[in-house]
């Protein structure tokens, strides 16, 4: 039998592959990939009118791709008054108009999978806007739409006239959490503005509702959904007199109309909650098995404790819930002074929670949060994308921080966060999302080439001009170029498979090990401190040489990659990171180009 010659190479390659690289398991797409989130509306403008669109999305795919990234996820863009800019959904089956249009959307999915990227969309299931026809048509009394939200009729007043609020449960965006309706005479949970209605989940209806709109979309192409505000979906049920308990005081804060001000012990964390994650888990599974392709994926937002978010992965009775329920633990327990210790602490904590068969995942910024370079200062840029990124799992970037934007100062006179708006003029620098939310900076142009207008929505950042893609791309070393090389790193088998173990060489090192047998050894390593670090770097894995090589160097770093450094003789400048890399036997660089192939089959 003839065997053709260009055959022939695969064919050796599929024998060596079995023998080689059999004991290494299948990963599925998402188990390894680096997701980046984007804030349509400051991402990319391409009409003119300030606002980032659908169209400035499809534009700038390229990028996306070329940074390493495997899918995005995007805040909502569903149709919206935009109280809350997106999360008030009014049309949870259209677009917003100052996004795009329907057409917009399926271009941009039809564009991103010719590319390659998933599209992953937010999900936001706990509340509407009140100008949906749901809270008409409930407000109304509606009898189909009459329970789709959770009223109440309120407490007695002692001092006659109105009734008094069910509770004493605070919104996230301050103050009572109840609001009054004229039409209805009833009061009506709202756990965010009083313009997003709260859904009532004990009502079968809504349940179906939402998972018709997931169906929708997913129709549409899309591979996922990022499913926001968790947490909230469910209130506790009210007692026999149908009274809602009021919950107790935390103790954090004296001020009583601060979220803060109260645990919440009757409005988040509910048992309900998680079986609504595992029936959505079962849908995406179920769609997937009847329209075939590659796995839909659900990634939950929710901040709450490490057992609660083990529950999250999977049942105790083994139902599959959230694909990825997020790690906040590098936003919410790590701050600038933080030492190597505590960074420990973090990583281990989350491992320690993630079940057998079920992957990790890091994430170092969003839309909510000060920005990476604000939070950790600008000259750790590197060492925290360094750090997530060599951590074994997904990874999720929020948009800008690969290039370390910062920060923007807001005024007062342009803050358009609600939650800061309703903070009020002395407390609202302390509650605004603003300052992270600012234009993506593209290049040098006016207003950082995010619009070919006159204006944007939030001010463009006033470091523009040195921070942007287009500057960063033509330097020899810039943030950008280093998580590139991340993004590359990453995509080799130790870091795919490879045994990951987390040290603390002193109070201010911190090292990332990465091994697996026969393969590359890595190890990154961050200087937290303001002083001169030299270690001895033998102990940190097996069998290390005299030397090692840089593969991944800070950008102030004094190191050159590719160059040596001798093991047991490491020196960190303050505030440095660098990958380091024992490199295998060439017998076995040329197992790993194999097995690299083999398990890409």
């Amino acid at each position: 039998m003839f065997i053709s010659s260009r055959v022939l190479p695969s064919l050796l390659m599929l024998a060596l592959g079995v023998v080689w690289c059999a004991e290494l398991p299948k990963r599925d797409w998402w188990e390894k990939a680096g997701f980046y989130q984007i804030y349509p509306r400051s991402f990319k403008d391409s009409d003119g009118d300030g606002i980032g669109d659908l169209n400035g999305i499809t534009s700038k795919l390229a990028y996306l791709k070329e940074i390493g990234v495997r899918a995005f996820w995007m805040s909502p863009i569903n149709k919206s008054p935009m109280v809350d800019f997106g999360y008030d959904i009014s049309d949870y089956r259209d677009i917003q108009p100052e996004y795009g249009t329907m057409a917009d959307f399926e271009n941009l999915v039809k564009e991103a999978k010719r590319v390659g990227l998933k599209v992953i969309m937010d999900l936001v299931p706990n509340h509407s806007s009140d100008k949906h026809e749901w809270f008409v048509k409930s407000e109304n009394r509606d009898p189909d739409y009459d329970a789709y939200y959770v009223w109440h009729d309120g407490r007695d007043n002692p001092q006659g006239g109105r009734k008094l609020p069910p509770s004493n449960w605070i919104q996230a965006f301050r103050k009572s959490a109840w609001q009054w309706s004229e039409k209805r005479q009833q009061y009506y949970l709202h756990q965010f503005t009083v313009e997003q209605p709260d859904l009532n989940y004990r009502n079968p209806k809504v349940v179906q509702e939402m998972k018709d709109i997931i169906t929708f979309w997913l129709d549409k192409g899309v591979d996922g959904f990022r499913v926001d505000a968790v947490p909230f979906l469910f209130e506790v049920l009210p007692a026999a007199n149908g009274s809602f308990p009021d919950e107790p005081e935390s103790g954090l804060t004296q001020d009583q109309d601060d979220f803060d001000f109260l645990e919440h012990v009757y409005t988040q964390n509910q048992p309900e909650t998680l079986d609504m994650v595992y029936q959505w888990r079962e849908l995406v599974d179920n769609y997937q098995k009847e329209k075939g392709g590659e796995t839909r994926v659900l990634m939950t937002e929710g901040y709450t404790s490490l057992e609660e978010l083990r529950k999250y992965y999977v049942s105790a009775a083994g139902r599959l819930g959230s694909h990825m329920p997020f790690n906040f633990g590098m936003i919410n327990d790590l701050k600038i002074d933080s030492t190597a210790d505590d960074f420990v602490e973090v990583v281990q904590s989350w491992m320690n929670i993630v079940p057998t068969g079920h992957a990790a995942n890091w994430v170092m910024g969003n839309h909510d949060r000060p920005r990476v370079g604000t939070r950790f200062g600008q000259s750790r840029i590197d060492a925290m994308n360094m750090i997530i990124l060599s951590l074994p799992g997904a990874t999720v970037t929020y948009q800008g921080e690969e290039i370390g934007m910062t920060d923007v100062y807001i005024s007062w006179e342009e803050t358009k966060d609600p939650a800061a708006c309703n903070a009020g003029e002395d407390l609202f620098a302390e509650k605004s999302r603003d300052p992270c939310r600012t234009p993506f900076q593209w290049d040098s142009s006016t207003l950082a080439g995010f619009t070919n207008g006159n204006t944007t929505w939030l001010p463009v950042g006033p470091d523009y001009r040195t921070i942007n893609v287009q500057v960063q791309n033509g330097l020899e070393k810039s943030h950008l170029k280093v998580y590139k090389a991340m993004m590359r790193l990453r995509e080799g088998k130790t870091f795919h498979y490879g045994s990951v173990k987390a040290r603390a060489v002193n109070r201010n090192v911190f090292a990332i090990v990465r091994e697996l047998e026969d393969y590359n050894t890595y190890i990154t390593l961050v200087n937290l401190g303001s002083a001169i670090e030299t270690i001895d770097g033998i102990g940190l894995a097996s069998k290390l040489p005299k030397k090692l090589r840089f593969e991944v160097v800070g950008v102030n770093s004094h190191h050159v990659r590719g160059g040596a450094v001798a093991t047991n003789d490491i020196l960190l400048l303050p505030n440095e990171s660098f990958v380091l890399v024992a490199r295998v036997a060439p017998v076995d660089r040329l197992q790993e180009s194999i097995c690299e192939a083999w398990l890409e089959q």
